[in-house]
């Protein structure tokens, strides 16, 4: 795991600017930053009173860290000093946003790019349930949680309440 200092973060996200700031959630918020090399990051930041989220953060940092498919969003590093999480920059942002926020952008998604990227989620999903050395399953799914590099292509994100186990179908008969 690669680690970086919190100095380099406040620099690189103005001192976690509110004019840099990409969202929050119940436990955490999330910044846009450029590092000195010009590698644009998104760092994410539990709050300082959520007792809660320290789970999720920590299920986040530790399932990110060890699941590597092109589908899935990559944990960059991690500063220590604060509970810092620094991920790769998306910069077409959620799907949900994309298909509802942003009709300029909704507009560029033909049928074709659809299509790639229900199948790029298909591949995440198939390499967390079954492809990757830990089974894991996702447990919050959703358009919010699926984000769109540059090219279109969907990467899986937020690992916070997954969990570890194994799969299994329960059919009707069976109960």
């Amino acid at each position: 795991m690669n680690y970086i200092s919190l100095q380099v973060l406040r620099t690189a996200t103005s001192n976690f600017s509110v004019n840099n700031k990409l969202g929050e959630g119940g436990y955490r918020e999330v910044f846009k930053g450029e590092l000195q090399d010009e590698k644009e990051i998104v760092v994410e930041r539990l709050s300082a009173n959520s007792a809660q989220g320290f789970n999720e953060l920590k299920n986040d940092l530790v399932l990110t860290n060890k699941l590597k498919h092109k589908n899935l969003v990559q944990l960059l590093c991690v500063c220590l000093q604060e509970k810092l999480l620094v991920y790769e920059y998306m910069p077409n942002g959620s799907l949900d946003t994309t298909l509802i926020a942003d009709p300029e952008k909704a507009n560029q998604l033909d049928w074709t790019k659809r299509k790639g990227i229900i199948s790029g989620i298909d591949r995440g999903l198939l390499y967390l349930h079954e492809d990757s050395r830990l089974k894991v399953i996702h447990r919050d799914l959703k358009p919010s949680n699926v984000l769109l590099n540059v090219d279109m292509n969907p990467k899986i994100s937020d690992f916070g309440l997954s969990m570890l186990g194994t799969l299994s179908i329960v059919r009707p008969n069976d109960r």
